[in-house]
């Protein structure tokens, strides 16, 4: 079974962790705007995800659309059904909101507020180039409480799009539970912001992970800075590849609630990527927090660039020095283009 990485969540895909500063509080409802391999089934992938634990770190909650009334929300399920991409938004208001609530103060809080235990061996700190790209991911889950996954800035045709886990932006087989306030800091570490604060617009996932906790991968396409710039321009974008063939060496990042980072810093493994039921496997022992960092191959450490060919997404119960990460094909693709166009 795997373990979803998310230190939010405490359940679904990565090993799992919500961390909560404050008594949970209501969220408002939101509105919202592939596929398994074929050799394992949408069933099997499940019974695979309930073996997992999600790495997210558990605010004030981003209020959302009301509602539709129930004859629009049906005919907006008919539509959804026909459309692959779950996109999740934010409107302006929400977004400053989100920038005012994650002050230093609470980022330090929600580190310091779970402990998973010392970093295993394998997830060694990052001491070469800074990976301008990589960063903490900020949020608040969908029980209220604050949290933290990782993800990264990747090349796209608007300049403003970032990788990370479904698991990291709502519940699996969960339509209705979403996260809020989402912040994209790239470069985090000890509590430095080197390259500033980025607010998340929009968030798009793939159906499948919103009906069957299947295809645990999304996109999200990021505000300016506070000057006007876009992501890349601030920090570059890591280039991404789909339908690439599984195998060889992939460095695999993310910022673990283990001790003694707590968050506060990056931690990477390094290891030979194989298929396993369906998806791809690496040996590595990233935990909490580290949902949705990436897989890159070909990265050279010198420049800290590499291909982005998946994301952190459960470790194994059965199995916990290994990492396992969805194979993005062609519903990853539109999930992608999605929020490249946004």
């Amino acid at each position: 079974m795997s373990q979803i990485i998310d230190s939010a969540n405490r359940t679904g895909g990565f090993p799992g962790l919500a961390v909560r500063t404050d008594a949970p509080r209501p969220l408002p409802a939101p509105t919202e705007e592939t596929s398994a391999m074929p050799t394992t089934s949408p069933s099997m992938i499940r019974r695979l995800r309930s073996r997992a634990t999600v790495l997210t770190v558990a605010g004030t909650a981003l209020a959302l659309v009301a509602p539709a009334t129930a004859t629009a929300a049906a005919g907006q399920t008919r539509a959804a059904a026909a459309d692959p991409v779950s996109v999740l938004s934010y409107t302006a208001k929400e977004r400053r909101a989100a920038l005012a609530y994650w002050t230093p103060a609470r980022i330090k809080a929600v580190g310091k507020s779970v402990d998973l235990g010392p970093t295993g061996p394998k997830a060694k700190p990052w001491r070469g180039t800074t990976l301008k790209t990589v960063g903490r991911l900020f949020f608040v889950n969908a029980s209220g409480a604050d949290t933290w996954c990782t993800a990264t800035a990747v090349k796209s045709a608007n300049r403003s799009a970032v990788m990370t886990a479904a698991h990291c932006v709502r519940r699996g087989s969960s339509p209705g539970n979403t996260n809020t306030d989402m912040v994209f800091v790239p470069a985090y570490s000890k509590g430095k912001q080197p390259y500033g604060a980025f607010a998340v617009r929009s968030a798009m996932t793939p159906r499948t992970w919103e009906t069957d906790s299947t295809d645990d991968l999304s996109t999200l396409a990021v505000d300016p800075d506070k000057k006007g710039r876009k992501l890349t321009d601030v920090v570059g974008g890591q280039a991404i590849a789909f339908n690439r063939a599984v195998g060889g060496t992939i460095s695999a990042f993310g910022y673990s609630a283990t001790r003694p980072q707590r968050g506060e810093e990056l931690l990477h493994c390094v290891g030979k990527a194989k298929k396993k039921h369906g998806l791809q496997a690496i040996s590595c022992d990233l935990t909490g927090g580290s949902s949705g960092g990436p897989w890159l191959a070909d990265f050279n450490a010198t420049t800290g660039k590499g291909v982005l060919v998946s994301v952190n997404s459960s470790l194994d119960s059965l199995t916990p020095t290994e990492m396992q990460a969805e194979i993005m094909g062609a519903l990853a693709k539109k999930v992608y283009d999605r929020a490249q166009r946004a």
